[in-house]
């Protein structure tokens, strides 16, 4: 079965893509929704600001059999891993084509100067053992999970909102970063404890930037609250609300820096962030969220605002040296 770089796909092979993402859905549902036939077309057609994106596919059964995304952030040598993210239809595993498709990205990523990749999988599917076999190696584990408003208790967010620490003001954007909050805001970014710590790529106003414009260029909504004492941004919270808005946003990064921290910082910018899509989301429903499995504080903040444990998924990362080469 070959592997075919799919540089311009055409319809019929994007809607052939989204089948194969539809099919391994079915088999490893992990509690997260169903693909969205027009998110698949707008990630394979969309330019990314800051990144590149190289695209390959198996064919097989009279449609494609297997996907697989490679993304380079940066220019090329750029000392960040590159991210893959490959999709065996359930029928054709086991075949070889997972690793034929990993063989064909580690070949571009040699060509680009990467050192090494990362691949975030659902835990207890094929996907553990195949990355496993392949060199990679757990970095990091995930605890997806998921908050629904309805749940949520009458006055609570009041309540929260009310209890914010003295001292302190609450500012909110949506989309980018106001200038005169932008340096603040990516210094705040340092605190994260998530893959950006081993990424080799430095938050700065440039990069804060950037992840807007990406949100932006896929017609999703950022919306941001901070906390500021003085001019500093103590704490912060991101929500990405889907441009249709069908019922399930997006929790992006949360953090408190560390001289603020015991404040009950993270908890106020979240409640102040239910409280704004209240008013201007109504029709988001649902909030998912990733929570590294030792970051206990971020997992106590969103136990207390009602989010429950939906999926386990991990992070792998692999020096490309490793990988299997093309044959």
């Amino acid at each position: 079965m070959d592997v075919i770089a799919l540089d311009h796909p055409t319809d019929a092979q994007i809607r052939q893509w989204h089948k194969v993402l539809a099919a391994v859905h079915a088999a490893d549902p992990g509690a997260e929704p169903a693909p969205d036939p027009e998110r698949t077309a707008r990630r394979l057609l969309s330019a990314e600001p800051g990144a590149r994106r190289r695209l390959w596919a198996a064919a097989g059964g009279g449609g494609l059999a297997a996907v697989a995304v490679l993304r380079l952030p940066g220019e090329p040598g750029a000392d960040r891993p590159g991210e893959i993210d490959i999709r065996v239809r359930p029928g054709h595993r086991r075949r070889g084509i997972g690793g034929r498709l990993l063989a064909a990205a580690a070949g571009a990523l040699r060509d680009d100067g990467r050192t090494s990749v990362l691949a975030q999988v659902l835990a207890g599917t094929p996907a553990v053992p195949f990355l496993e076999s392949h060199g990679f190696e757990c970095v990091l584990t995930l605890r997806g999970m998921l908050l629904r408003l309805d749940d949520v208790p009458p006055g609570r967010v009041a309540r929260l909102l009310a209890a914010g620490p003295a001292g302190y003001r609450l500012v909110r954007w949506r989309g980018a970063v106001p200038d005169e909050h932008a340096d603040a805001f990516a210094r705040a970014k340092h605190a994260m404890a998530d893959p950006a710590e081993y990424d080799g790529a430095p938050w700065d106003a440039h990069r804060v930037r950037e992840m807007a414009e990406v949100v932006a260029k896929r017609g999703d909504d950022l919306y941001t609250v901070a906390a500021l004492s003085g001019d500093v941004v103590a704490g912060f919270t991101e929500v990405v609300v889907p441009h249709d808005c069908t019922g399930r946003a997006a929790q992006y990064d949360t953090a408190v820096v560390p001289e603020h921290r015991g404040r009950r910082i993270g908890i106020w910018v979240k409640a102040a962030m239910l409280d704004w899509l209240a008013g201007t989301r109504p029709g988001v429903r649902e909030i998912e969220t990733d929570n590294a499995g030792d970051n206990v504080h971020m997992l106590a903040v969103n136990e207390e605002l009602g989010f429950r444990v939906e999926r386990e998924s991990m992070e792998y990362q692999a020096p490309v040296a490793a990988l299997p080469a093309a044959p």
